[in-house]
């Protein structure tokens, strides 16, 4: 939760910047004040490429986490897993989209208020972090099926890890009874 509510305060303090250098207008300057040329397209140029590199990292991050969550799932799976093994494969998933979302929304923040701060992005930025925003807190409650902000004494993550150590423990005694 505090990851989430930390982005959307991020989001909303480039928004709020984004929309101050809109309205000065498309160079992010004052009137009347200049900048050298080759300064501005090398900054520029810096900005797109940090830029791309972020939504690239937020595309592996997404991507790999997919495959290792998936490998990981398949292989429980072969070796004769159940249910658990579904809902580990759904967490991980999740938590690897919330990665890669996050990535995502921070280069967008970069691309709207450094590269291009017209009233317009700023608009669809900040749709789009609501949207991303939304998306993490529903992703959140279906990894640990509850809501941020409420006590985790009760998610299913901690009650299967529980049933997990509980398990583990009746088959090592079983183990230590028998032989």
């Amino acid at each position: 939760m505090v990851r989430s509510l930390a982005l959307a305060g991020i989001a909303a303090v480039a928004v709020a910047i984004g929309a101050a250098r809109a309205q000065m207008g498309d160079t992010g300057q004052a009137p009347g004040e200049t900048r050298g040329a080759q300064t501005s397209e090398w900054v520029d140029t810096a900005l797109h490429v940090i830029t791309r590199a972020i939504e690239f990292a937020g595309i592996g991050a997404i991507v790999i986490g997919a495959i290792v969550a998936t490998a990981i799932y398949a292989r429980r799976m072969l070796a004769g897993g159940g249910e658990e093994d579904y809902h580990d494969y759904r967490a991980r998933l999740g938590r690897s989209i919330l990665l890669g979302l996050e990535f995502l929304v921070a280069a967008d923040i970069i691309a709207t208020v450094a590269i291009e701060p017209t009233l317009d992005s700023v608009i669809v930025l900040a749709g789009v972090v609501l949207i991303r925003t939304f998306l993490s807190f529903a992703l959140e409650v279906e990894i640990e099926g509850r809501w941020p902000w409420q006590n985790g004494q009760h998610a299913p993550a901690q009650r299967r890890q529980q049933r997990r150590e509980a398990q583990e423990q009746r088959e090592g005694g079983d183990r230590e009874g028998g032989g």
